[in-house]
């Protein structure tokens, strides 16, 4: 059956190896789901290869699942142009949405109050590829420990998380629970930590509190806003300028400035005043002038 579809040879086998059986013995529901792609509007050899990557989707309920996905598409009046796009640019993560989820999605995006040119960026792609994006940051924070809920709010706060990589948000939640060892919570107290970099502003701040830290320099606690709140010049003051040697370590500011001049060496000469030659009457009448203010 398969093959007079017209899958390739690599999709078959691996449809086999890691489906069931009974999902492969059911060609009734089998065709219903495969129709369904093909009513998106996706060709045969496009179809081919979203089972080649993502094979679960067979695994799906089409009555409980697929049906009624479809179904709140349409009541969102995406066009099966934009579906079919959506699909085959992230297939496995548009094929997990559960009915319902897309909605809160959409709702997180109309809710959003960042500035205009973060949320044109945003929204560039359109409402579903957007969505997508909203919903693959949201696993990505509830798979570190975030509930639901508040994967949601640190997205309303800081939208920048939308744009970034998935791979830059890892690395982030990475340090932030392995080498600052803060717990997941506390990103729902600081969610501007997300929007920041890493590099240049967190590590060096992290190095420089680590320092005083093993040193003995440091009184109080440090929280997130330590980290992420306080500008460069503040945190400049409070930690690196009474400890000489933690300037190396911040990678910024420096005591010692080499003043540079405005102009090149000899630049000068061409603004100085002209000078001109002084004649025996304009002496003459010069003292006459002093001399007078003497007098007075």
């Amino acid at each position: 059956m398969m093959r007079g579809m017209g899958f390739r040879e690599e999709t078959v086998k691996k449809l086999f190896e890691e489906l069931p059986l009974a999902v492969l013995k059911d060609s009734a529901g089998f065709r219903k789901k495969i129709d369904l792609l093909k009513y998106i509007g996706l060709s045969s050899r496009e179809i081919d290869q979203i089972l080649f990557s993502c094979p679960e989707f067979l695994e799906l309920n089409f009555e409980g699942r697929l049906k009624p996905l479809l179904d709140e598409l349409h009541k969102m009046i995406f066009s099966h142009a934009e579906i079919r796009a959506a699909i085959l640019e992230n297939p496995k993560p548009f094929l997990r949405l559960v009915p319902g989820e897309l909605s809160r999605c959409i709702e997180l995006l109309d809710s959003l109050r960042c500035r205009h040119p973060i949320k044109e960026r945003i929204l560039n792609m359109g409402y579903l590829r957007a969505s997508i994006n909203v919903k693959l940051r949201i696993e990505c924070l509830h798979k570190h420990g975030l509930i639901l809920r508040d994967a949601f709010k640190v997205l309303y706060v800081e939208p920048r998380a939308i744009l970034y990589d998935l791979a830059d948000i890892e690395e982030k939640l990475e340090f932030l629970l392995q080498k600052m060892r803060f717990c997941i919570e506390h990103l729902v107290e600081c969610p501007e930590y997300l929007g920041v970099n890493l590099n240049k502003q967190i590590i060096p701040r992290y190095n420089v509190l680590e320092y005083l830290r093993s040193v003995g320099g440091l009184g109080d606690e440090v929280w997130m806003k330590h980290y992420v709140q306080l500008s460069r010049m503040k945190f400049y003051n409070m930690f690196v300028k009474p400890y000489p040697e933690c300037e190396k370590i911040f990678n910024g500011f420096s005591r010692e400035k080499v003043v540079r001049p405005c102009h090149p060496v000899g630049m000068w000469k061409l603004f100085k005043p002209q000078k001109f030659p002084e004649s025996e009457n304009d002496v003459r009448n010069m003292r006459k002038f002093v001399k007078s203010l003497n007098l007075c």
